[in-house]
């Protein structure tokens, strides 16, 4: 019988024979291209990060992993999802020059991108937009929103002229997806709220007798943390003066420990922690009757 194959002088991909059963049994076209592709690096890397050479988005490619987790296919310590930041699929030069050629939208999100940061993209620059929107999903109007967000914050944090670099743009993008902003509306919800937060920042750092500065993004996360759960300037205020007197000086870490433990016991306004710190007074234990009636009369004979 004739060889329907053509070989290559190339290094070849050996499939298991059980999991070739496995893969033709199940049917499933997708987790065998994924299960080749995964031979083909020697399974050394994640099964997302291959998201940019299969040329996939992220639901597709979570599927199929999904289907070789079913079948056994796939390491147990693979189970774990990795944190998006660490599976970011890596995009050749030619992924870009595709998508740039195909996608009108894609090449104005990429200029319009480089107007608002001020710059020329980079190829793995141009890459990191291309995962944002090909592999998480997200839509260029949405990713033109997560831009003009990092480069305001990053403006006002440091002075005007200064611009995010690509990388923390990505970070906050993977940010977003974990949070489910991929709508125009939802974006539009999320930078209202972090504006309102913003407005009352100072009010906190006031509270916590760190004057007018801004606060870092390390602070940030407390002070974000804190008006979640639901506490007022007033309320830290409190906690600080605690966190003070037992450790002699402010620590972020001892402060937020104290309103952790108020919010996990549902006082949040000065006057519920007020009440509960407040001590108990213990009234004295009222005499019996007969002890009563007894010294009342011992106290009238002597006086008779």
């Amino acid at each position: 019988m004739a060889n329907v194959l053509i070989h290559a002088a190339d290094e070849a991909v050996t499939v298991p024979a059980h999991a070739a059963r496995k893969l033709l049994e199940k049917g499933d076209g997708d987790a065998a291209l994924l299960y080749l592709a995964l031979l083909r690096h020697h399974g050394t890397v994640a099964p997302r990060s291959l998201a940019g050479e299969l040329r996939w988005d992220r639901l597709r490619i979570e599927a199929a992993e999904a289907v070789l987790r079913e079948l056994g296919l796939v390491a147990a310590a693979a189970e774990a999802v990795p944190e998006p930041a660490d599976e970011h699929p890596a995009y050749s030069r030619e992924d870009v020059a595709a998508q740039l050629e195909k996608s009108g939208e894609f090449r104005t999100l990429t200029a319009e991108v480089e107007r608002k940061l001020g710059k020329r993209l980079t190829t793995p620059d141009i890459g990191m937009l291309l995962g944002l929107n090909d592999y998480l999903g997200l839509p260029a109007d949405v990713i033109y929103l997560l831009v003009c967000h990092c480069a305001e914050r990053v403006e006002r944090r440091y002075g005007p002229g200064r611009r995010p670099g690509m990388k923390q743009i990505e970070r906050e993008g993977y940010a977003w997806a974990r949070m489910g902003i991929d709508t125009q509306a939802a974006a539009a919800e999320y930078l209202r709220k972090y504006a309102q937060r913003q407005q009352c920042f100072p009010q906190y750092m006031r509270a916590l007798g760190l004057g007018e500065r801004p606060p870092v993004a390390s602070e940030e996360k407390y002070l974000t943390a804190w008006q979640d759960m639901g506490f007022s300037p007033e309320a830290v205020a409190l906690a600080y003066d605690k966190t003070v007197l037992k450790c002699r000086e402010f620590k972020w870490a001892y402060c937020n420990g104290i309103l952790k433990r108020w919010h996990q016991a549902g006082l949040h306004t000065l006057e519920e922690i007020q009440r509960q710190d407040r001590p108990v007074r213990r009234e004295a234990a009222p005499q019996r009757e007969d002890e009563a009636w007894q010294y009342a009369r011992e106290l009238h004979r002597d006086r008779g």
